[in-house]
This record gives structure tokens, C-alpha cells and sequence, in this order.
């Protein structure tokens, strides 16, 4: 099942505040103001992230990610370094190119990003 994309929502101020393209929860991915489509690097991005919240649920994802985060922040003292090395994001990033990666990947790949 594909996850489905929301446009034109309350969230897309946060997300251009955050500077995002969209941000996923649950089987929702909700797009930044002003965005009308999606790209397939974006889309696949995100499906990463849909996987990654199925394996945990989608509460304790988002707690891992927020705890993951702050102790990144700690360590980098800079937001968008710390964002882009929680292991949720470097598997992400990693892998958005790829677009057969989601069928080929492992359960709770992302464990293998946690260390860098």
C-alpha cells in the first residue's frame, strides 16, 4: 500500500518553517505549502520513513527520532546536522535514489545508520 499524499494543509507552514519538503506520519505524507505534486525522490524518501515508523509504530518512532535527535544536537550544536544524522535520515538519504531499495530492504535497516 502506498502511503498517501496531502497537500494544502494546516502542517504545510510547519514545514516550510522547518525548510522540508514534507514530513510523513503514519501513512500520510503531508507536503509543504504551495507544493501541487510530489517528486519520485521526494516520494521515496518518505516511504522510507513509512517503513521505518511501521517497524517501531508510529509513536515510538517519533520518540526515538526526537531523543535521537537531541542527543545529535548535543553532540553537533547545529540543527541541520544533527537532522540529517539521526539514522532515520541518513538511511533516507541514503537510499532515495534508489528506487528499488523498499523492496529489497531488511527490517529495521535503519539500525545499521545509528553508528557515523
Amino acid at each position: 500500500m502506498k502511503p498517501k499524499v496531502i497537500y494544502n494543509t494546516w502542517l504545510g507552514w510547519l514545514i516550510d518553517r522547518l525548510g522540508y519538503g514534507a514530513i510523513t506520519f503514519g501513512w500520510y505524507i503531508f507536503m509543504r505549502r504551495g507544493a501541487t505534486s510530489i517528486s519520485p525522490r521526494l516520494l521515496n524518501h518518505e516511504t522510507i520513513h513509512v517503513r521505518q515508523q511501521q517497524e517501531m509504530g508510529f509513536v515510538l518512532q517519533w520518540l526515538w527520532y526526537l531523543v535521537e535527535y537531541l542527543v545529535r544536537l548535543a553532540w553537533y550544536r547545529n540543527h541541520d546536522k544533527a537532522y540529517r544524522n539521526t539514522s532515520f535520515e541518513r538511511e533516507a538519504y541514503a537510499n532515495e535514489n534508489d528506487f528499488e531499495y523498499l523492496n529489497a530492504r531488511k527490517r529495521w535497516a535503519w539500525v545499521r545508520y545509528l553508528r557515523g
